[in-house]
């Protein structure tokens, strides 16, 4: 038996509502053939929401019963999205995407994997994750104080660090200018694995990590403390390559 269900959505010339579209391709990958009512002009959908006693659009009808918009819709199916639960998925999303592009450089120009591989990846996480804080410095400043121990004593510091971590991030990439990259990447990771070991093993505080800026829920903790001490580590590591 086909299942159908009446979607009504906002189909303008000047406007096609997004949670229209994904809330027809969500039912018809439920199974549910769709009788896709468009809204066309402001004035029908004002009247439609006058009518439906709704403050939005689109709406979904099954069986005569009005499920609601696009959220409401994922719920209905038991795909609701958890907003308020913490996720390491960024901060993972970027190592991955930071990996993968590390071993295909590194298979384009050598041939195999090996030591640059590792060196890559480091730099190109660094410099992402500076990316994502950079989108909203204020932001980032904000959480990055409340567990950083020079941000908190040194506002200036919150709003550099993601300057400094870009920077220390392109040039060892490159592995030039390696008397500015090797302090820069030493001093924040250190301070930055002190604050995190400081915050979360001994006043044991449950917050979140101010590392892929403001817009993540991702823990302070283990991935934090790893993302500072691969800092060290890659500066450890061009010092040793230097001969220092």
């Amino acid at each position: 038996m086909t299942k159908t269900a009446q979607l009504h959505r906002m189909v303008m010339d000047k406007h096609v509502c997004p949670y229209g579209i994904k809330s027809k391709y969500l039912l018809e990958r439920e199974g549910f053939e769709v009788e896709d009512h468009h809204l066309t002009t402001r004035e029908e959908t004002d009247a439609f929401k006058a009518k439906h006693d709704v403050e939005t659009t689109p709406q979904t009808f099954i069986d005569g019963e009005r499920i609601g918009g696009y959220e409401a819709l994922r719920k209905h199916f038991g795909h609701a999205k958890d907003t308020g639960g913490k996720s390491y998925r960024p901060v993972l999303a970027v190592f991955a995407v930071g990996a993968a592009l590390a071993v295909s450089l590194s298979l384009a120009f050598f041939g195999t994997l090996g030591v640059r591989t590792v060196e890559w990846f480091v730099a190109f996480s660094m410099a992402m994750l500076a990316m994502l804080k950079l989108q909203d410095v204020e932001q980032f400043s904000t959480m990055f104080v409340g567990y950083d121990l020079l941000g908190r004593r040194w506002v200036p510091y919150a709003y550099a660090y993601p300057y400094l971590e870009a920077l220390a991030a392109v040039l060892m990439a490159g592995r030039i200018l390696p008397w500015i990259s090797i302090p820069v990447a030493f001093t924040i990771g250190t301070i930055g694995a002190v604050s995190v070991i400081y915050a979360v093993y001994i006043q044991k505080r449950d917050i979140k990590c101010a590392c892929v800026g403001g817009s993540g829920n991702v823990p302070l903790g283990f991935i934090s403390l790893s993302e500072n001490l691969a800092m060290m580590g890659m500066a450890v590591w061009m010092l040793v390559q230097l001969g220092l």
